[in-house]
């Protein structure tokens, strides 16, 4: 009599996904923000920039001129002053100096190895931007706030929509634009180099847009460039609420258009540093 061999065969392991699950709004999370925004609030040459620079630019070229009049209307009759007005190019100055410091601090990050770890998350390229650049506008309204406290300090006096408007037209706008471009020269440009370029950048767009003296007393063919900047739609819309001048959607075509360019370009930028083997 044969015994009959019997074998046992041992069930089959679960089959292990390799896929990660991505989770809601690509990554983005309001603990990954607080992150980021706490890091860019230790920054003290960020804050000294985003707070004291735009506020002595207004003392020092605005405050003086606090009796002249912007239109026939004069100050002492609830004209509104030449020193609102560069109260708000100062606002929007100091907005986008501060974001773009906040988007191009991504060049430190770049460098310490950060943006490679990020390859092993799930975190989708669009919803990484999307994070610096609300990080980056909320440090861009202390700008404003600031320099805004400084001007009423100093005897401006606007309508409470005024103050509103112009306020957010900065922030939202100038801050989200500028961003952008501080993460993308933060992607392309190596770290040494990044705080360089993107001041020579912002200084020349401010100058040419208009911040620092009105674009009509520039020459034609300078009139003409400044309009296609993206400083200068922000400016003009920022300002718009205090001068009483009509809004051009051109203008908010302009700030979008650039802000579609940025992110896209920043997007990109996003992908290729964190493919880098």
């Amino acid at each position: 009599m044969t015994a009959a061999a019997t074998t046992t065969t041992a069930p089959a392991p679960d089959r292990v996904s390799l896929d990660r699950r991505v989770p809601p709004f690509g990554g983005f999370n309001l603990t990954f923000l607080g992150i980021e925004l706490k890091r860019k609030l230790r920054n003290r040459r960020t804050l000294l920039f985003t707070i004291v620079f735009p506020v002595a630019m207004y003392l020092l070229i605005g405050y003086p001129l606090r009796d002249e009049s912007i239109g026939d209307v004069p100050v002492a009759q609830g004209g509104v002053s030449v020193a609102a007005y560069i109260m708000v190019s100062m606002a929007v100055y100091g907005t986008i100096i501060s974001a773009t410091a906040a988007g191009s601090a991504v060049s430190v990050e770049r460098a310490q190895g950060w943006t490679r770890q990020l390859r092993l998350t799930p975190l989708n390229p669009l919803a990484g931007v999307a994070t610096k650049v609300i990080a980056g506008m909320l440090l861009g309204l202390l700008a404003i706030v600031a320099t805004f406290i400084a001007g009423a300090a100093t005897g401006i006096r606007l309508a409470p929509e005024q103050w509103i408007l112009s306020g957010i037209a900065a922030w939202l706008l100038g801050a989200a634009v500028f961003t952008t471009l501080g993460l993308l020269v933060g992607y392309l440009v190596p770290g040494e180099n990044t705080a360089q370029v993107t001041n020579l950048v912002v200084v020349f767009l401010s100058f040419i847009g208009g911040l620092f003296y009105p674009i009509d007393s520039m020459a034609p063919v300078l009139q003409q460039v400044a309009a296609f900047t993206p400083v200068s739609g922000i400016g003009q819309i920022a300002r718009a609420p205090i001068t009483g001048t009509d809004l051009d959607w051109l203008w908010l075509a302009n700030a979008i258009a650039w802000l579609a360019i940025f992110v896209a370009g920043t997007v990109w930028a996003f992908r290729r540093d964190t493919k880098r083997g």
